[in-house]
């Protein structure tokens, strides 16, 4: 963890989180507390990928995405979504903009993927197809 810089995005999915910080939540408001205090301690932003997506600032803030749905649970989901966060910064958004905006977006895309192909055969191809920054 020492290796990782300051202000980083991580974007685990839960089983990954609980690999890096070794430790498992048994309710919903546990896995926040950890999320929280995994960022403060770390100054990282940490984007625990799922259902309602929870991003943790580096202040501890923690904000729930209102886009998204069931069938972005696919291989590759989370590489598009690394992929709108990096395009995001690279366009000059701060880390906490690229993260939640970059969530957002993502989800919205999943959302209008979901509407053209349906939840149960979307993959992270369709996902891109339907990115509009």
């Amino acid at each position: 963890m020492k290796k990782i810089p300051e202000n980083s995005i991580l974007t685990p999915h839960p089983k990954e989180f609980k690999n890096l910080i070794g430790k498992s939540w048994d309710n919903d408001f546990e896995k926040l507390v950890l999320i929280r205090e995994f960022s403060i301690n770390n100054k990282l932003i940490v984007c625990l990928n799922g259902a309602n997506t929870a991003v943790s600032l580096l202040d501890g803030t923690i904000c729930f995405n209102s886009s998204g749905n069931a069938g972005m649970a696919t291989a590759g989901s989370s590489d598009v979504l690394s992929g709108i966060i990096t395009a995001l910064l690279a366009q000059g958004y701060t880390t906490q903009e690229s993260t939640t905006l970059g969530v957002y977006q993502h989800g919205t895309a999943g959302d209008n993927a979901a509407e053209k192909y349906g939840m149960t055969s979307m993959n992270a191809s369709d996902i891109v197809e339907n990115i509009r920054l």
